[in-house]
Formats: C-alpha cells, sequence, structure tokens
C-alpha cells in the first residue's frame, strides 16, 4: 500500500521544526541577511530542541533519525529563512561522510560529541580548479611516517569559519585519477590550517562560507576515512543522503515565496479587483503550487528510498535538479507577482530570490544533476 501520511511522531517533528521556523528563524531572518552575522543564538536554540545533527547514530548519542524526518525539517525550516537552516543543518554534509565510511572508534571520537554540545564540521572538497569536476582537485596528502602533509586549497566551504574539524578529500596517488583520492577528517587546530574570510555573497548571508588553504598540515593516520583511493566514492556518496535534504530545503524556500505571492495577491488591487483574478496571475500561483507538490513528493521518495536501504542516486538527483529550479523559477515568479514592489528590500520576496539561487550550484549544480539523471538512465 502506497501512503504520503505522516507518523504522528513525523507530525510532531514538522510542527516543532515549523514552530522554531515562525518564532525564531522569521523574525530575526533580515537581520542576519543584512548584516551577515553567523546566527550561533539561533542555533544553540536550534540544538537545545533538537533540530540539529538530527541524523547522527544512537550508539553516538544522536537521534538517528531518517532522511524522510529531514527533509520534514528542512522544508518547515528553509520556509522561515534559506540562509539560516543552513548554518543551522551544515553540519549533516560533513557528518555523513563519517557516518557511512568511518570505524566505530572514528564515530564515537568525531560524532559523538555532537549529542551533548552545540559545534560545527564542514565539508571541504571544491578547490580553485575543481567544483562540479571533483576528479581535477589538486590537494595532496603524502604519507610520511605516521602521518599525511596535507597541502593545497579549499574554497567556498559551507560552515569553514565556525567549524572544529571538516572533511577533506586530496590525492595519495597523483596518477590514479578519481580512485587515486583519499578522504580525511582534518581538525581545525591542527598546524598550517588557515581559514580565509568570510565570503560576502548574492544570498544565503547568514551562512559562513570561506577558504581553506593546507600548508603542510600532519594529519595522523587514524584521520583516514576508509581506505586510500575511497575518497571519491565516499565523498560522492554522501550526496545521496543529502541531496533530498537540500530539495526538501527548496520547496520550503518555494512554499514561503508562494505564500506571499498569495497573500499580495489577495492584497493588490489592478483594474478594480485583486490582482490574483487577473489570469496572468493566478496562472503563476497555480504553476507555483504544482512544483511545490511535486517537488515535496521527489524530495520524499528520494529521502524514503534511502531510508529503506535502496539506491536513491537516480532519485536524489531528480530532487535536487527540480526542487532547486523550481524554487529559483517559484522565488523569480513572486517577485513578478509583487511587481516593483518585490524589486524592494522592504518586501521579503527579493530576498528568497537570491537565497534561492545557490541552490541550483552547491551540492552539485542542476546541469550536473541532469548528467547524474543521464547516467542512470543509458548504464
Amino acid at each position: 500500500m502506497i501512503s504520503f501520511e505522516l507518523s504522528d511522531e513525523q507530525k510532531q517533528l514538522k510542527n516543532l521544526a515549523h514552530e522554531f521556523a515562525e518564532k525564531e528563524i522569521r523574525p530575526k531572518a533580515a537581520h542576519y541577511d543584512e548584516t551577515g552575522d553567523w546566527p550561533e543564538d539561533i542555533l544553540k536554540k536550534a540544538f537545545e530542541v533538537g533540530l540539529v545533527s538530527v541524523h547522527l547514530p544512537e550508539d553516538c548519542g544522536g537521534l538517528g533519525l531518517g532522511a524522510l524526518d529531514g527533509s520534514i525539517i528542512e522544508e518547515e525550516l528553509a520556509w522561515g529563512c534559506m540562509g539560516i537552516t543552513t548554518a543551522v543543518t551544515a553540519n549533516t554534509l560533513g557528518q555523513t561522510p563519517v557516518m557511512i565510511a568511518g570505524s566505530l572508534e572514528q564515530k564515537k571520537k568525531w560524532l559523538s560529541p555532537f549529542s551533548t554540545e552545540h559545534h560545527i564540521c564542514a565539508y571541504a572538497v571544491t578547490e580553485p580548479g575543481a567544483g562540479s569536476d571533483v576528479a581535477a582537485i589538486q590537494s595532496t596528502a603524502v604519507k610520511k611516517g605516521d602521518k599525511y602533509i596535507l597541502n593545497g586549497q579549499k574554497v567556498w566551504i559551507t560552515g569553514a569559519g565556525p567549524a572544529r574539524w571538516y572533511f577533506v578529500l586530496a590525492k595519495t596517488d597523483k596518477e590514479a585519477g578519481h580512485k587515486g583520492m583519499s578522504a580525511f577528517i582534518v581538525p581545525k587546530d591542527l598546524p598550517g590550517v588557515v581559514v580565509g574570510k568570510k565570503e560576502k555573497n548574492m544570498g544565503q548571508c547568514a551562512s559562513d562560507t570561506r577558504s581553506i588553504t593546507f600548508e603542510d598540515v600532519e594529519v595522523p593516520t587514524e584521520n583516514l576515512l576508509g581506505k586510500e583511493g575511497d575518497g571519491f566514492k565516499i565523498a560522492m556518496k554522501a550526496f545521496d543522503h543529502t541531496r533530498p535534504l537540500v530539495g526538501a530545503a527548496g520547496v520550503g524556500l518555494a512554499r514561503a515565496s508562494m505564500e506571499h505571492a498569495i497573500q499580495y495577491a489577495k492584497e493588490r488591487k489592478t483594474f478594480g479587483k485583486p490582482i490574483w483574478m487577473h489570469q496572468g496571475i493566478s496562472f503563476m500561483i497555480a504553476d507555483m503550487a504544482t512544483d511545490v507538490e511535486a517537488g515535496r513528493f521527489l524530495a520524499w521518495n528520494a529521502a524514503l528510498r534511502l531510508d529503506k536501504g535502496q539506491s536513491n542516486t537516480l532519485q536524489a538527483a531528480h530532487a535536487k535538479r527540480f526542487c532547486a529550479d523550481a524554487a529559483m523559477r517559484i522565488a523569480t515568479d513572486a517577485v513578478q507577482v509583487f511587481g516593483g514592489n518585490g524589486f524592494n528590500k522592504e518586501y521579503p520576496v527579493e530576498k528568497l530570490m537570491r537565497d534561492a539561487k545557490i541552490l541550483q550550484i552547491y551540492e552539485g549544480t542542476s546541469q550536473i544533476q541532469r548528467l547524474i539523471i543521464t547516467r542512470e538512465l543509458f548504464t
């Protein structure tokens, strides 16, 4: 039997996340968008109510929530503010490689602390010349005794500033292509780790994006995840876990855009009647509603397959691509519904439009998702 009905526990999660977004996130969203400050006060409150690091395994002191549970939470938080949501959930991408490839000892050491206090980790893969083409990374890790000597630079790393440690991909065999990459846990406080200034981005300004430079950093061999050469596989597998969540966040942003458009279309009048009564406006909003529903079910399907232990690479790509593109389209159309007011910072939709754009870029661009979909269909 197929059912889209949430369990009582999931309904409670949804209500908890929505109430938090409504009371704690939305009232402060404009402030953090304007200042670009790290929303530490909101993150601590989110940790206290159980909305941070929700996927941590129970044997590490976590809640052990599934991908569908996480998707429900992400949608509601992103309805409040996408930038703050990225800060709240930044840990997930950094933690996931450790959850899927770490030894029991590594999981206890690096994941368990997240269950007792709020702190941040980050996923550090992108480089100046290697974004979508991960195989082009130039960072190296050369084994020397009981350590690896790490050198290289990472850019556009979400959470890099406040993070305590990083998941880092580096080449241990330059001649082996993507099979020569290895994955490491690199503490921020190791000598030679240099964190750059916070980037001034178009949107999601509450999030923290920086470069990281590694200058002869001595990484203990016990910080290697899996075996040498496993890095690319680990890094890519993590996206099967996180792309449904990004898709769900896109649904939350799109839903917020649509709701603002609906409210404005009820209040704004032209030619003697509310603008929603003009077909040009009403059809735009009808398309928004369809895309929100479709995006949610794509995200849920990808998440549910993961929770059932089934392959979800194709479904995760579908969800990430469609939801990101839909979020951008719906936010842009919401600005259009608002007309000139939509272009003004006194109204909410211009921020939503700015926040939406990066969804089509991070964790694999919409074009990369299309490549993945094509590969899955033809191989």
